[in-house]
């Protein structure tokens, strides 16, 4: 067996162990180390079959205690199911959508389940801003000057040197520096696209990418996709032999909405098969640090031989939405976005790239990150359990290993556009699902953010909209919703 799948060979010998009863609820699994030692492999192939017992809910990790083998914990429920997009080409028009929610959504007081980041109380603001007034001393200029059109030297080898960690073997050379993911994102299918070209996508996709594709006048062809391992492989391989797609987005570790991770596996085998079509994949890998548990998934970027992965990310979930820190490993295509960039963009803020560059050589990220992650598990969690307590039966609910989304699907017969309305009114909003895709899906779905604590005021808001969903179904809600507005704002 190639030593890739090493790590679940492992993994079974644990899980065969725990089902046996021969490790118990409560009982201690032997250190990390310990286990690459007396099974002479590496601490990465540790961590990964770690990982997979913990996304099975076989064990848990204690901090600065090891793992620990779990108690019997609660069935996930009904998990939403798989997509299946109608196999053609499609335009995009979902920009004037998301215009008319964001222009209804500009008053004060909403308690907003639509944005996914996390909670500034979440993030090290205090350690941020030393990092900041650092690099306004350490600037020769404090930062008014333009830096490089690639970006802070610095924080290109803090990238470089974090992205070898999970496998991606490059140079600091390599790095692109940019305006937040979405920028790194649209630079990079630019630079192998034209107007109505098609780019392949998952089904449903985060409706930021659609927004950018329709801007950049591209056809879509919808993936079927499964809420937990992501794109149908298959179904990809019938489109590459049917229609001429000149490039594959992907959000393949923590999707947004659906949360779903690709298994390390099926990452190697869309690699794989992409090169023997030379067709780039652009791979949106902004969530990845936020994984719930054992060591950050690999990214298809680490299979990458030919140069074809795109991978694009920043700060912007786990550090600093504001900075706009987002960068690109474009492969072979690195001339092609940087030209991109020169065209558009241009330079990127030199004082937020610094401050950026001296929070990561530091420590500080690294440090932060643990705290993050164990918040947003607690509150997807959290988040999910309401939701399953007070939506209809029949109601199915991701079960994310990792970022800070649920996607949500109800019975058939519910509207979450209708309910949007009325949840609006009573000052709660969310994305219905139907922005996340060029067909005509998704209209019983919507996307919950569960980036702010679970706080009286957010699981009120959350049972109101089961409240609301049940009206439907009644049939006996006015206009107005029924629910206490006061109370909720």
């Amino acid at each position: 067996m190639p030593a890739l799948f090493r790590y679940r060979q492992l993994a079974n010998v644990f899980a065969q162990q725990i089902t046996q009863g021969l490790l118990r609820p409560g009982d201690r699994l032997p250190s990390v180390r310990q286990v690459s030692r007396e099974q002479q492999v590496s601490l990465t192939t540790v961590f990964q079959a770690y990982y997979l017992l913990e996304a099975d809910g076989l064990i848990q990790a204690r901090p600065q205690s090891g793992y620990y083998v779990q108690a019997a914990r609660t069935p996930p429920g009904l998990l939403p199911t798989p997509s299946r997009p109608a196999m053609a080409l499609h335009d995009v028009s979902v920009t004037q959508t998301l215009l008319g929610l964001a222009q209804s959504w500009n008053r004060p007081g909403l308690i907003d389940l639509a944005v996914a980041v996390p909670s500034l109380a979440l993030l090290p603001q205090a350690a941020l801003t030393k990092s900041l007034l650092a690099a306004v001393r350490a600037l020769p200029d404090s930062g008014l000057s333009y830096p490089a059109m690639t970006g802070n030297a610095s924080l290109r080898r803090q990238i470089a040197q974090r992205a070898s960690q999970w496998g991606n073997a490059i140079s600091a050379d390599e790095v692109i520096v940019t305006n937040g993911c979405m920028e790194a994102l649209v630079l990079a299918v630019k630079a192998v696209t034209k107007p109505h070209d098609v780019v392949a996508v998952e089904s449903p996709t985060y409706h930021g990418i659609l927004r950018a594709l329709e801007g950049m006048g591209l056809r879509v062809y919808e993936l079927p996709t499964d809420t937990s391992t992501g794109p149908e492989l298959p179904a990809l391989e019938q489109a590459l032999q049917t229609t001429s797609i000149k490039a594959v987005v992907l959000t393949t570790t923590f999707s947004n909405p659906t949360g779903a991770c690709m298994p390390a596996e099926h990452k190697q085998a869309l690699v794989e098969l992409l090169a023997r079509h030379e067709i780039p994949l652009i791979e949106d890998d902004v969530y990845g640090d936020l994984h719930f548990s054992g060591v950050r998934p690999v990214t298809c970027k680490a299979f990458d031989r030919q140069g074809l992965v795109m991978l694009c990310s920043s700060l912007s979930k786990t550090l600093a939405p504001g900075y706009r820190v987002g960068w690109v490993l474009a492969g072979r295509f690195h001339a092609a976005v940087l030209a991109q960039k020169m065209m558009h963009s241009g330079r990127s803020g030199a004082l937020n790239q610094a401050a950026a560059a001296d929070f990561l050589s530091s420590g500080r990220y690294a440090k932060s990150l643990p705290r993050l992650r164990a918040a947003l598990r607690q509150q997807v969690a959290a988040y999910r359990e309401v939701v399953r307590a007070h939506f209809p039966a029949g109601t199915r609910v991701s079960n994310p290993q990792g970022g800070l989304v649920l996607w949500v699907e109800l019975p058939p017969a519910y509207s979450a556009m209708e309910l949007l309305r009325q949840a609006a009114d009573a000052g709660i909003i969310f994305y219905p699902g139907t922005v996340f895709t060029t067909q005509e899906l998704y209209g019983n779905c919507l996307r919950l953010a569960c980036g702010q604590p679970l706080e009286p005021q957010i699981a009120q808001a959350l049972q109101a909209l089961g409240k609301l969903v049940m009206g439907q179904a009644k049939g006996d809600l006015p206009a107005k919703s029924k629910v206490d507005t006061a109370r909720l704002n």
